[in-house]
């Protein structure tokens, strides 16, 4: 074994086999384009990689190592509590427990004077990220802090506009927030321009660079495309370089990237697939270089257990003392197609970083193209999730119909614009209407088992468990069995060429109180069926929210 030797293929002879292997489809079926309009190659080679970065190469893999902010990952567990009671036994069993840097939403309570002062005194001892509001009672929590000990306290404060902390030199008040962004839509690139917007909004505002540079830090949200997740964060780093260049400054000044695991794919049913999320996407920021991450629980958007908080610390945990992926300066440098990504999300950012500057600022770009540019990009999101594009598991594709109906909600997390959103609507629905719903399965079971299966994820989708009839193997027993059966909406699944000749004969003498669809797309029959009574198809690259909303009109005038 040790002396066999494989011959290295080429690109060109690599996709010539692959070609083959496509069987007429195009080349071209491989490459795969994401949301911020880059080609994704289906595969990278070392000789691409040189020829798109050159000499820049070198230069984008240093800068990214010399960037970093600190030597360590810190654990920021979100902090939460019904009382202030519950509240100060969670961060106390937090910190003891491994939570390096204590992550406080100030809407988590009304604070009075005594937890300002029992805070005060965990703020003094460990790093800490608050996340407030405009002119927010917690802020107090600085002026409880004696002034021997204000120069020792580290954290960051992440607020819409900077607030002003002279006597705390370590603790960090100028934040490009991109989360709110995130939230709105915006993909990867709009959020590392909007980073660097804000960081010039804050830069000109200071009396120096320098001062700025020492306030200033970065949080992202960590979204489920784990490589382009990874190629954002490195990205930041080349960019940030380039911004401080721009300043003058000629040193490298590491910034701190506080990350955030992503609510946008999460969902409130089948959570523990939220878990695979969160996982995933703490990893990506991990690998990226961040210094602080916090974890959000699986179930964080109705309400955290015990059991939840402790598992989203620990994803942290393990991460860093397992995989050692944290002792790695730059765990993704040199991959030929991570490197490749990097260096288009910084093109792109930096192009659209000086157009909003030509523009006058954040300030000024934001209402009047930034925002319907990244309302384009969510809805260009939910017509992929809708029409299954983009797999959402557990909530568009693979869906647990079981799931109990879920109706309560974190209020902290109340208003985000989650993709996942319409299909927990349908579910309410569906609940509500408690429609019946069967599937008229003709001929054998290899003949309509692909379609029927398909139609029952469909329903899923909705938290519907439909009823097959069985096989039924002819057009006589077809009509008496729909006849018979008391479904308020039925759907036919067989072969092409079976139904077509089954459909008309069943729209002969259907009832007028049971609505009939078919499983398949038939544009040559479809307005002959339509006319004479069809209620309409399922199919694949179907928008299912769309079909099931129509649908749910259409059983309640049934049921009128």
């Amino acid at each position: 074994m040790k002396d066999i030797e494989f011959q290295a293929a080429t690109y060109d002879e690599w996709k010539d086999v692959a070609i083959k292997s496509l069987k007429g489809k195009p080349f071209e079926s491989l490459i795969t384009k994401t949301i911020e309009g880059i080609n994704l190659e289906p595969l990278y080679t070392q000789e691409m990689l040189v020829d798109k970065l050159g000499e820049d190469l070198e230069k984008q893999v240093s800068t990214i190592r010399s960037l970093k902010a600190s030597n360590s990952i810190q654990a920021a567990q979100t902090i939460y509590g019904e009382d202030s009671k519950e509240f100060f036994e969670y961060l106390k069993d937090s910190v003891e427990r491994g939570n390096e840097c204590i992550t406080i939403d100030s809407r988590v309570l009304e604070w009075n004077e005594e937890d300002l002062v029992q805070l005060a005194s965990y703020l003094t001892e460990y790093s800490f990220k608050i996340i407030i509001q405009n002119n927010d009672k917690l802020l107090e929590v600085f002026d409880k802090i004696n002034e021997q000990d204000r120069e020792k306290v580290k954290g960051y404060v992440v607020s819409p506009e900077p607030v002003t902390l002279d006597a705390f030199p370590n603790v960090r008040t100028f934040a490009s927030d991109t989360v709110p962004y995130h939230y709105e839509g915006a993909h990867a690139i709009q959020e590392l321009a909007i980073a660097l917007a804000q960081a010039a909004k804050y830069a000109e505002k200071s009396e120096s660079f320098e001062a700025f540079a020492n306030k200033y830090f970065v949080q992202f949200a960590i979204d489920t495309p784990f490589f382009q997740e990874i190629a954002k964060l490195r990205a930041f780093k080349v960019l940030w370089k380039a911004f401080t260049s721009a300043y003058g400054v000629e040193e490298n000044i590491p910034v701190p990237i506080i990350a955030e695991t992503s609510l946008r794919s999460f969902s409130k049913y089948d959570v523990y697939v939220n878990l695979l999320r969160a996982g995933n996407e703490a990893f990506a920021a991990v690998i990226g270089g961040v210094d602080v991450v916090t974890v959000h629980p699986h179930d964080v958007l109705t309400k955290p257990t015990d059991q939840s908080i402790r598992i989203a610390r620990n994803v942290v945990l393990v991460l860093k003392e397992e995989s050692y992926v944290a002792d790695v300066l730059d765990p993704a440098g040199g991959s030929y197609f991570i490197e490749s990504l990097t260096k288009d999300f910084v093109e792109g950012a930096w192009e659209l970083f000086l157009e909003i500057q030509e523009s006058g600022g954040i300030d000024a770009y934001e209402s009047e193209k930034l925002m319907p540019a990244i309302e384009a990009v969510y809805n260009e999101r939910l017509e992929k999730v809708k029409t299954r594009k983009q797999s959402l598991i557990g909530t568009n594709i693979y869906a647990n119909p079981q799931d109990q109906l879920e109706k309560s909600t974190n209020p902290l997390y109340a208003d985000l614009k989650r993709i996942a959103i319409p299909f927990e609507q349908l579910r309410e629905q569906y609940h509500d209407a408690k429609p019946s719903i069967g599937i008229l399965t003709f001929g054998k079971l290899k003949d309509f088992k692909p379609r029927a299966d398909y139609v029952e994820g469909f329903f899923a989708t909705a938290g519907v468990t439909v009823e097959q009839s069985g096989e039924i193997e002819t057009i006589e027993q077809a009509k008496e069995w729909l006849e018979k059966v008391n479904y308020q909406y039925v759907v036919v699944a067989t072969t092409d060429d079976q139904t077509k000749s089954l459909v008309p004969a069943l729209l002969e003498g259907k009832k007028e109180n049971v609505i009939l669809d078919v499983a398949g797309r038939f544009k040559e029959e479809e307005q002959q069926w339509l006319s004479q009574g069809l209620n309409g198809f399922i199919y694949a690259g179907q928008d299912i929210v769309e079909k099931l909303s129509g649908l749910l009109e259409s059983l309640k005038e049934v049921q009128r």
